[in-house]
């Protein structure tokens, strides 16, 4: 039986990430600090005799000797919301250092383990994009002093971190950027635009849209993403590559506002504030097409079917 280690496993991707690999027939070791993720993420793994958990900050090394043969790491604040306890905006250090420090660790242990590595970077990191949609070839634009720095600059380095190991150290790692993804086990706290929207619909509230809400945005439900990390970690032959996971369906950030209040059938009236976070991208939509064609990826799950699923979750806790 394979090890996977899943660095941030209880948090939302990695908790669905680590539910999929006990059911794949994988054995499991999830460590995660708890920062900006919850133990009931977890709970239900807990009992597994394949599932291992470890309560530990990966920016300090792993105590024991741990043995694996593929590594995720999926461990960084991702939230941008301002408002928010957990954004990256609250924990600017933890999250700098999660993406640096943290990465350097992690690639050294699988390094030493032999053990394939997966750095989970960002979207983010083509910044407010000139290119639209966006292929792994382009570069980005991105400032590197603005408040969102925090977290696409770091992640760009740990990108930087991650290539320098294979390349130098022939370390078998490879770097998805991920996509706006949404669904179960999001922390109602995290601020993101469909969990509020969400959130304040089913309460009642009034729904905010920032700016004018022609801001767009794809996204991707947390199955889909899943079966695309899998996919690229467990292939044989894309040591070195770098790849696109999200959903190319683009909506503006109004329609998702509309859409969400249909579904959960709210009267909740639909507000406008005219303040539009500082450096947040107007367009953002995923070029999947070298998923598809290393892959055979592409998202399956509907926007409908997402959101009924995801909105079933919030009113269940």
């Amino acid at each position: 039986m394979k090890t996977v280690l899943v660095a941030g496993g209880a948090g939302f991707i990695g908790s669905n990430l680590c539910k999929r690999l006990l059911e794949q027939n994988y054995s499991v070791i999830c460590i995660d600090n708890f920062i900006t993720s919850k133990k009931s993420n977890i709970q239900n793994l807990l009992n597994n005799p394949q599932f291992t958990f470890i309560e530990a900050d990966i920016t300090k090394p792993v105590e024991g000797d741990l043995k694996f043969d593929f590594l995720f790491h999926l461990a960084s604040p991702a939230s941008p919301n301002h408002h928010s306890s957990i954004s990256y905006l609250a924990l600017p250090i933890q999250t700098m250092m999660a993406n640096t420090t943290g990465t350097h660790l992690l690639l050294d242990l699988a390094l030493k383990n032999n053990a394939r590595f997966l750095f989970a970077s960002t979207s983010e990191i083509y910044g407010d994009p000139l290119e639209h949609p966006q292929k792994e070839t382009y570069r980005g634009n991105v400032s590197t002093t603005g408040p969102r720095s925090i977290y696409d600059e770091s992640k760009r380095f740990g990108e930087t971190l991650t290539a320098y190991y294979v390349r130098d150290k022939n370390l078998d790692g490879r770097i998805v950027r991920i996509f706006n993804t949404y669904g179960p086990n999001m922390l109602k706290e995290d601020g993101r635009m469909i969990i509020s929207f969400i959130n304040q619909s089913l309460s009642g509230e009034s729904i905010t849209v920032f700016g004018d809400g022609s801001q767009t945005r794809s996204l991707c439900f947390i199955d889909d993403l899943v079966d695309g990390l899998m996919k690229f970690m467990f292939n044989d032959n894309v040591k070195g590559e770098v790849i696109n996971l999200g959903s190319p369906s683009e909506h503006t950030v109004l329609e998702y506002a509309q859409i969400v209040k249909k579904l959960t059938d709210s009267k909740s009236e639909i507000i406008f504030s005219e303040e539009l976070p500082l450096d947040d991208p107007l367009k953002r939509k995923a070029d999947i097409s070298k998923a598809k064609q290393l892959l055979n990826w592409e998202p399956k799950v509907s926007l409908e079917e997402g959101l009924n699923k995801t909105i079933e979750y919030f009113k269940s806790i």
